[in-house]
């Protein structure tokens, strides 16, 4: 188990939506996830309980992609784990902080969307159109993992998910949005007791968001997403572990100047066949500098 397994569970409402050139976006944040892990019945640990604390730092910037609104953007957390667990007939606990994996995305958005400055936005008359965008999701290994210790916050190798979205307004109010993707994983050559290769298949990604806007920068959403597949295998033992889970929650975005907002959410497990089953909780701040933004005007973008 380690703490950046939970990136499958992503709930990411109106992660495509236009921003003007120039914006860079810091943003802090905190999460908390608690439940149980149902794990293979072949492995020794059952009744596995977790608690994951993590505090996180991510930094994202707007860009010219060949004409395309495109955002690249960099997070890194640092997590809290309180784990146990029951192996044979006694009951064992640890505690684990560090550095959890680094999170890069880049993202493009491809129709509906072309890049533009605050002004030309401004300017703009066009009523919301469809957008269809493309990124590409990483997470490197950057994460505390010792070898000889099946509890981690990282997990020692690379992950890509490449994922394809689309972002319907419904007329001034309603936005529904749709995102696809599949991930991919290097193999971990250290896997506990230190020694041995786990490799896990590609795990398909899928999630649908339902968002209302009180206000342009005032919105809440109903969340919903499934996963599956990844099955494991640890040297030559495929593991009884591919995953069919699906979890639902909800997201609030409340202004708290021009160009900050705060960020609510909540969400837990609705069908979990095996892996984590928490229940999540995370708020976050977020700071914009957008560049050409005038004093007396107000922002006016999600």
């Amino acid at each position: 188990m380690s703490a950046s397994a939970i990136i499958a569970q992503d709930l990411d409402p109106r992660a495509y939506v236009q921003v003007p050139l120039k914006t860079t976006s810091l943003t802090t944040g905190f999460v908390l996830s608690h439940g149980g892990v149902v794990t293979d019945p072949t492995l020794p640990v059952t009744n596995i309980k977790a608690n994951v604390e993590s505090a996180s730092f991510a930094i994202a910037r707007s860009l010219n992609f060949f004409g395309l609104t495109s955002t690249a953007l960099v997070a890194l957390p640092y997590s809290w784990a309180q784990v146990s667990g029951d192996v044979g007939d006694q009951q064992q606990s640890i505690t684990r902080s560090g550095y959890s994996d680094m999170r890069l995305r880049f993202s493009v958005l491809f129709h509906g969307a072309p890049a533009a400055t605050l002004a030309e936005m401004r300017k703009s008359t066009t009523a919301k159109k469809t957008i269809l965008g493309a990124s590409i999701n990483i997470v490197a290994p950057t994460g505390q993992f010792m070898t000889g210790k099946l509890i981690n916050l990282g997990a020692n190798r690379w992950a890509f998910r490449p994922e394809l979205a689309l972002s319907q307004p419904l007329g001034k109010k309603w936005m529904v949005d749709v995102y696809s993707g599949i991930w991919f994983f290097t193999n971990n050559n250290s896997f506990y007791p230190g020694t041995y290769t786990r490799t896990q298949d590609p795990m398909g990604a899928f999630q649908t968001h339902i968002s209302y806007n009180f206000k342009p920068v005032m919105w809440i959403a109903f969340d919903a997403t499934y996963y599956v597949g990844g099955q494991t295998t640890i040297e030559n033992s495929v593991k009884d572990d591919r995953q069919s889970n699906a979890r639902i929650g909800l997201t609030g975005v409340f202004p708290t100047g021009k160009t900050s907002s705060l960020k609510f959410a909540v969400s837990t497990g609705a069908v979990v066949r095996i892996g984590q089953d928490f229940t999540t909780y995370s708020i976050g701040w977020q700071k914009s500098w957008i560049d050409g933004l005038s004093k007396n005007k107000p922002k006016n973008s999600n």
